[in-house]
């Protein structure tokens, strides 16, 4: 019973992420003065509608998203009024809008959750390891703050773990605060090795990070913030494991997969109440997640009708001449189809792996 309140949970919360990201197309087109003939929250048939102005409001039968229909969105329609007659600088407003949308929510509730958050382990380093080879002035001292890893800045703790994993061991470019003074260690000749703890042996790079500091309501807040932006650096750093093979295409989830990966940590958290709060973390991650995918130069996708925006710009600018409409609209349409096809093998890839 419980799973499946979990599930239903996620179910609503992919909705409301739908729903907030054509919020902001409707919201911003509004503004700029672009016709919106209908703005719906949920989908299928209409349990609700009112039509106030030029745009039809509704409340459909499924709780599973929504959509914002802008005139001439695809086609000149003649209306002055059409999405596709508007200068370039507003409809890249308008397409950014939905991912601005859902990186502020995200944003949101990481934030509120951090609001319940009294204490925080820093990366400051309080102990090493028996047999640990690399303390002194020339290497790694207690005390020192880890300020970044392989380029990456460490942020809170928990970027300690994130980036020390992925190093493949051969060494580490560190920067570190030592009484008050970045110090940098290129090349770091610090590998993962087998060490003893009181709890049993751990394999690893041989630091203890055991400083926890309380933190302020602003604390709190700037923890919540440099989690969502963590966000943004874990898709980017997927999208790039992707492309380089170090994570297979076959490892992909769809809506299906999340869903059941969410249910799983609710049923799986001590509590309801850290059940609901794992979730809600979790969702922010996806509300992230859909920002920057949604922004990628692809056809069919916010970010691919942004491209075509910029490009029309571009040739306009050197020839006086813009790409037909029709053109654009058969490269979005095919585009999409590539889409639906690939979010259906990926969920019946989800189904089999739920049930396999």
């Amino acid at each position: 019973m419980a799973r499946f309140l979990y599930i239903l949970l996620a179910i609503l919360l992919f909705g409301v992420l739908i729903a907030i990201h054509e919020f902001g197309h409707f919201f911003t087109a509004k503004l700029l003065g672009v016709k919106v003939n209908e703005f719906a929250i949920g989908m299928g048939p209409a349990l609700w509608s009112r039509r106030k102005g030029e745009t039809l409001y509704s409340l459909r039968a499924f709780p599973i998203g929504g959509y914002c229909d802008l005139e001439g969105q695809d086609e000149d329609t003649g209306d002055a009024g059409s999405f596709i007659r508007q200068a370039g600088w507003k409809k890249t407003i308008i397409l950014c809008a939905g991912s601005f949308m859902n990186f502020l929510l995200g944003l949101a509730i990481t934030v509120a959750l951090f609001l319940g958050v009294s204490q925080a382990r820093v990366p400051v380093i309080t102990q090493f390891a028996d047999g640990f080879q690399h303390e002194g002035a020339d290497g790694l001292m207690l005390g020192d703050r880890i300020v970044s890893v392989d380029g990456h800045g460490i942020w809170l703790y928990a970027d300690v773990q994130t980036y020390l994993s992925r190093n493949d061991g051969s060494g580490l470019d560190l920067v570190v605060e030592r009484d008050g003074e970045r110090i940098a260690l290129n090349d770091f000749p610090m590998g993962r090795y087998d060490y003893e703890f009181e709890n049993g042996r751990y394999h690893g790079f041989g630091l203890i990070f055991g400083q926890v500091d309380e933190l302020s309501i602003p604390e709190r807040i700037g923890q919540g913030a440099a989690q969502t932006f963590d966000f943004v650096r874990i898709v980017w750093m997927s999208l790039g494991d992707l492309v380089t093979g170090r994570v297979a295409v076959s490892e992909l989830s769809g809506v299906i997969g999340v869903v059941d990966v969410v249910s799983e940590v609710g049923t799986q958290s001590e509590t309801v109440a850290m059940g609901v709060q794992n979730v809600f973390y979790f969702m922010a991650l996806i509300a992230v997640n859909l920002a920057v995918m949604n922004m990628l130069p692809i056809p069919a996708l916010d970010g691919g009708r942004i491209f075509f925006v910029l490009l029309n710009g571009v040739i306009y600018a050197v020839s006086r001449r813009r790409i037909p409409e029709k053109y654009e609209g058969y490269v979005h349409a095919g585009a999409f189809v590539v889409l639906l096809v690939l979010m259906a093998v990926v969920a019946l890839h989800d189904v089999w792996n739920i049930f396999a």
